[in-house]
Parts: structure tokens; sequence; C-alpha cells
């Protein structure tokens, strides 16, 4: 079956939020046999939007909206479906009183404009949404599917796993899909490509190949009668890629490097602090943001002045005879670190973000790990701006430290 993505909302045009739905949304549909083969945004205007479900309802099975079911009136995607599919808008008072009952949880009185929320027409089913008083709408017509989720993404998310995603494999997949991602760091996506060119040609078991915050990802997706004989097909797959990209891959699926790290230090019982120079706490902020953190890291300190750093213990005769950044600058923070705050292990990272040092590159990335036998230094170029820069660099600091300590 053919599907097909509309986006609601003149911010979206206007260039003042990105499309996080359309995304997610372009990376579900094909684990559900879906093919997605047009992508609308449109801002909110009813007639254009009117136009714009005209056109896909000619050329799509199934249409999904995002956006546009809030309770102001520039929120115009109920009026629209309602008008394109020739059927009237009534108030559904059982929604009203919901919406009630969730205000008054808040000890908050509903504004009357959000009674516009609970419109419905005859062929719609009403998709509940737990995060927030916009429901979802379900038409179907004429052998065509119109879904209709709200806008924030963690709604829609919600809306979509918990309901959406279930219908749309109980009704019109007969069968089954097994996926499963590779994540890899350290490989440019060019090279990566490359190396796995002839299973991105592959039509089942698919390889896709796509660059994200935390590296390369390849993921893998069969399609087969049975479950079993999917996941044969991808776990063949995989094992494949993983004999191609070896030392490159860090994890599978909704493996996280945070998660990683945090597992591996509290079953060895081993704890850790960290030493930043310019950037801004990044790596401190990605250990924390499992809740397994608070077991293992000790403490993050974050220099953005270099006189500050003989304050937290680092050895000027080590940044006096090799400079400010460099290797031994950062294993030196590393130690300095570890000593400090008396952790099993230390690591020290340095950001080239400008024309900053002579000897280095801007995107230069300069990592010491001390574990307590040994000091190690990696040093690394990437390209982007300021916070890609320093994104990358937390990545791949935990990359460097995750070889380590396995």
């Amino acid at each position: 079956m053919k599907a097909e993505i509309i986006s609601i909302g003149t911010e979206l045009l206007l260039g003042e939020i990105t499309d996080l739905n359309a995304a997610y949304l372009a990376s579900q549909l094909p684990l559900l046999g879906l093919d997605l083969h047009f992508i609308s945004t449109v801002g909110d205007n009813k007639i254009r939007l009117i136009e714009t479900l005209d056109h896909a309802w000619k050329r799509s099975d199934i249409i999904i909206t995002t956006g546009g079911l809030g309770p102001t009136e520039d929120d115009v995607t109920r009026e629209a479906i309602a008008e394109f599919c020739h059927e009237t808008i009534s108030i559904d008072q059982s929604l009203v009183d919901q919406f009630k009952n969730l205000f008054r949880q808040f000890n908050m009185e509903m504004p009357e404009s959000n009674i516009k929320q609970a419109a419905v027409i005859p062929s719609c089913q009403i998709i509940p949404n737990p995060r927030g008083t916009a429901p979802g709408w379900w038409v179907e017509k004429q052998g065509h599917v119109i879904i209709s989720m709200p806008g924030p993404p963690s709604e829609m998310q919600l809306m979509w796993n918990n309901v959406i995603a279930p219908r749309i494999k109980e009704k019109y997949c007969s069968s089954v899909i097994i996926s499963c991602t590779i994540k890899t760091f350290g490989l440019s996506e060019a090279k990566l490509g490359e190396l796995t060119r002839s299973y991105l040609l592959h039509d089942n078991p698919s390889v896709g190949i796509y660059a994200k915050p935390d590296g390369i990802h390849l993921r893998v997706t069969a399609k087969a009668e049975t479950e079993e004989r999917a996941k044969s097909m991808v776990d063949k797959t995989v094992k494949e890629l993983r004999q191609i990209a070896g030392e490159y891959i860090w994890g599978i699926d909704n493996d996280t490097l945070e998660g990683l790290i945090s597992n591996i230090f509290i079953s060895k019982n081993l704890s850790l602090a960290t030493l930043e120079i310019n950037t801004g706490g990044i790596l401190a902020n990605m250990i924390t943001a499992t809740a397994e953190s608070t077991k293992f890291y000790k403490c993050g300190i974050v220099i953005n002045h270099n006189r500050l750093r003989p304050d937290f213990g680092m050895n000027e005769n080590v940044m006096m005879q090799y400079g400010d950044i460099s290797q031994q600058t950062a294993k030196e923070a590393a130690t300095a670190v570890k000593r400090r705050f008396n952790s099993s292990v230390g690591v020290g990272l340095i950001g080239v973000m400008e024309n900053e040092a002579p000897d280095y590159k801007p995107g230069t990335i300069i990592i010491g790990i001390d574990d307590g036998n040994h000091n190690y230094s990696f040093q690394r170029i990437f390209p982007g701006n300021r916070t890609q820069i320093k994104q990358r660099a937390a990545v791949s600091a935990l990359f460097e430290l995750r070889k380590i300590m396995l």
C-alpha cells in the first residue's frame, strides 16, 4: 500500500521549527511494509489543506497528517478533513467531559476554545491522546484511510506506537516485517557505503544507511510470510555486516553509548569523573542522560578559560611544555580529574572550535583517558559547526572509553 505524509503548520513553512514528525514516520512506515512516496508541508490554511488532501487521495491509500489539531482559530485540520469528506462536524460531549476532568486535575478551568478539540465527523474514530487534549482521527472512506495526529512529537509518537501502528499492522499487513539497526562510529557515511555497497542494492532484506549524531547506522529490514523466516533473513545479513564493519560497531537497535558505558561501569563496580575544556559540559550531559549514572559517575568539571585549569589540579608544567591544547594536556586533564575525585577512571576532553590553536584545525577533538593502569590519548577531526563538533566530541570520547573498558 502507498502512504503519504502531510505535515501541517505555518511555523514549518517559516522554518521556525523542524519537522521531526515526518522524519519519524518516514522511518516507521517501511517497518509496516508501506511505501512512502510523498511528504507534503502545508500551512494553517483550510483551502490549501483541502487541495493537498485531494492530491494525496488520488495517489495514496493511507494519508497521515500531523498538526493543526489544537484549540486555536488557525488549527483547521479537522475542518479541512470534514469538508473534504463532505461530512458535518459535531461536538462529542464525552470528549468535552474528559477535557474538563483533565483541567480539573491541574486545578485549572478549561477555556471554551478547547471544546473545538472535541469535534468529530460520522466516519471518524477517535484516537485517544494520553499526553494532551488533542485526540487523533482515524477516517476510513472509499478504500482510503486518513489518519490525523497532533503536532507535538511526544504526543504523536505515543499515539503512533500505542494505537496507529498496531492497527495498520492488523488491518493491512499480510506479511511479517523484522528490522535491526547496526550502529557504527568512526567511519564516514561514504566509506561505510562503499564497504556495504552490495547490501545496499538488495531488496529483501533491504539495507539502509543513515547519518546520525551518534555515528552512521545501518538498518536491515526483511519481509516474509512468517516471523521466523523474516528474523532468519535479518540475522544472516546482520552477521555478514558485523564482519565488514567490525570494531566500528558499538551498538544494536535501542542501544545508546551512555547506556552501554553505564552498564560497563556498574557491572565492574568502577567510578568515572570527567574534565572538559571548550565543550561546554556536553560529555557530562550525555553521561547523565541515563538515570543509572548516579551509581558510577562522580563529577564533571567544565572549563572554558585556560587560566582556570591549575585550580582543578592540572599540572602547569605540562601545559607550558606542550601547550593548552595538546594530547599531553588531555591526558593530564584525565589524570587530574581522576585524582581529584578519587575515581577509577578519568576522562579529559578538549575541543578546538575555532582558529584558537595554530597546530590544530577547527573541529579537532582530543581525548585523554586514565584508567589507573594506562593513560591513553586520541585525536580526531570532525567537520561541522560548533554545536555539531561538540556533540561529536562527546560521542567520540564515549566511543573510545567503551573500547578501553571492554
